[in-house]
């Protein structure tokens, strides 16, 4: 049984995150709701944030493997209000309350409040239906 998703289709799930995504969070942990994501460790998972606008992201593309993506920039100097080691990557929606996307990080960082970090660039890819 042939299955297909139109790009178009996927490219509306990615561009939904890339325009109302509007903060880059770092998480000691995976946040399982935005709750978690939006409250300092360890009553929640926060670790630091940044702002994010629709110029933080690049894509919607091709996907490495299929489908499509969208590439989060390189983000620096994002100011640390915890400390801990710092493993997942979360994109929140503050208008609308809602944990839009989470990620682990490729590897996790240890960071200490009052010092800045970086976030290497990351994909979500979204791949073609099998």
């Amino acid at each position: 049984m042939t299955k297909t998703v139109d790009d178009a289709v996927l490219d509306a799930a990615l561009n939904q995150i890339r325009t109302t995504a509007d903060k880059l969070v770092v998480c000691i942990g995976a946040p399982a709701n935005y709750a978690e994501a939006n409250a300092n460790s360890p009553a929640g998972k926060r670790c630091g944030q940044r702002a994010v606008t629709p110029a933080s992201f690049t894509g919607p593309a091709n996907g490495d493997v299929s489908g499509r993506k969208l590439t989060v920039n390189q983000q620096t100097g994002i100011p640390v209000d915890v400390s801990g080691a710092a493993d997942h990557v979360a994109l929140v929606d503050d208008g609308a309350s809602i944990l839009l996307a989470v990620t682990s990080l490729s590897a996790a960082q240890t960071v200490t409040a009052g010092n800045t970090m970086t976030v290497n660039a990351f994909d979500l890819e979204i791949t073609d239906p099998s």
